[in-house]
């Protein structure tokens, strides 16, 4: 039946069992629960230590210790787990960059997760406390430090105060502290809240900042891991790939490859559906999960039906807005993104339904760049304002108000010019979302 059944006729089927279908589907096979990493992002369960280890965290953390670093940097790499931040950067190879460093050497968690549309490191600080705590346990163990600091934004006061409560669990148990577990390695981890400025997410800003100096960012080399935290060797890792590592090495790293199928980058990640979906959700799924699958599957649809798709921002502010009409197939790996001309970003979702302004709707993102820039490259300082101002009048004259050529080749010729060349990708992901769509220009 499904063989002969042409994707016209499968409209009627956008809100009924999509699961259904998706499994009879040769295209795609959704990610089945006993795969799932996070198991408790909704708070069905309790955070605490007692129902994290009926879970499965903390299990047989010891035993894992106690294998070594080379095996457990052998497991990273055979899973081909990537940073769950925007970089992607394979974990076990910044690992490698810092096992041989002469310690103190210093494990820094950014949490300091400020882009629109993204929640996943919230969510998993308040249901998933200690997977972060122990996957800082076992990465810190790799690198040889003693140490390590969770940077919280400030906006999030109830998720640092689930981590301290949960690290306090930690110490009380003997999971952290002197001699953990009986094994020859002692780890203390200590929580740090910060200011809630968005540039304090690029991680030589986020040093500085955990320094007490102001968090601006600067030119790379040195890099983290030869002149980090008080100039010391320095591994940054997104909060969200800490807690991951502990299930990845724990099931394997054949067992994180195999998710997926050949062709595709494997393995899951979490994507926070927003906009206009009847839904709004956290939810992991299969990197290169089709975008349509998702929506109508975990957020309900999008409303009015997916014909009343407009368009989407697949990856978070920082990425380009995909028009609906490349969206019915579209994956959401890093390659197919690539293709029509976005990225992966944060795996921030955000639906945009017909009859929605798509250049008022950029222009709190551009608001957003212009107030959230570090001002010290001119190409972000300036080109920043003039997007905002060059998309405010371009509304003004689709709305009747007269525009000024000269204020269009302006901003054109700017973000050709200046896309590239700033320390940090805030201007970039100005540039980018400043374009108006096809329908407008």
């Amino acid at each position: 039946m499904w063989r002969n059944c042409s994707l016209k006729k499968l409209k009627m089927w956008d809100n009924v069992s999509l699961r259904q279908f998706a499994e009879k589907s040769p295209k795609y096979k959704p990610l089945g629960d006993q795969d799932r990493i996070f198991t408790n992002l909704y708070g069905r369960h309790d955070w605490r230590l007692e129902s994290a280890m009926c879970r499965g965290d903390w299990y047989k953390t010891k035993e894992i210790i106690e294998k070594g670093r080379e095996w457990i940097l052998e497991e990273l790499k055979k899973s081909e787990v990537g940073d769950r931040g925007k970089a992607k950067f394979p974990v076990f190879k910044k690992l490698e960059n810092m096992k041989n460093k002469l310690p103190p050497t210093y494990l820094v968690i950014n949490g300091a997760e400020g882009e629109p549309g993204t929640c996943k490191d919230r969510e998993i600080m308040r249901h998933e406390p200690h997977k972060i705590i122990e996957g800082a346990l076992i990465l810190s163990y790799v690198i040889r430090a003693r140490v390590a600091i969770l940077y919280i934004r400030g906006q999030y006061y109830n998720e640092a105060c689930t981590m301290q409560m949960a690290i306090n669990e930690a110490y009380a148990a003997g999971l952290l502290g002197k001699g953990i577990a009986g094994a020859c390695f002692s780890f203390d981890m200590f929580i740090q809240r910060g200011g809630g400025r968005y540039i304090v997410g690029e991680e030589t800003a986020l040093i500085k900042c955990l320094q007490g100096e102001e968090g601006l960012p600067h030119r790379k080399p040195p890099y983290p891991a030869e002149d980090g935290l008080y100039k010391r060797p320095t591994l940054v890792f997104n909060a969200t790939t800490i807690a991951c590592v502990p299930t990845v090495i724990r099931r394997g790293g054949d067992w994180y490859s195999s998710l997926g199928k050949d062709g595709e980058i494997r393995g899951s990640r979490l994507f926070c559906i927003s906009g206009h979906v009847k839904r709004p959700c956290i939810v992991e799924e299969l990197n290169a999960v089709p975008l349509r699958y998702l929506i109508n599957r975990h957020a309900g649809g999008v409303i009015g039906g997916w014909n009343n798709l407009l368009a989407v921002i697949p990856g978070g502010a920082s990425t380009a807005l995909v028009p609906g009409r490349l969206c019915d197939n579209l994956n959401l790996d890093a390659e197919s993104l690539k293709k029509v001309n976005s990225a992966q970003g944060t795996g921030a979702v955000i639906v945009i339904k017909k009859g929605t302004n798509v250049l008022e709707a950029m222009l709190p993102i551009m608001k957003f760049f212009r107030n959230e820039s570090c001002l010290q490259c001119p190409q972000c300082r300036n080109a920043s304002r003039w997007y905002e101002e060059y998309l405010t009048k371009f509304i003004e004259a689709i709305m009747g108000s007269v525009a000024k050529a000269a204020d269009k080749d302006r901003e054109v010729n700017t973000r050709r010019a200046n896309c590239k060349r700033s320390l940090t990708p805030n201007e970039e992901a100005g540039a980018k979302n400043s374009k108006p769509p096809p329908s407008h220009q």
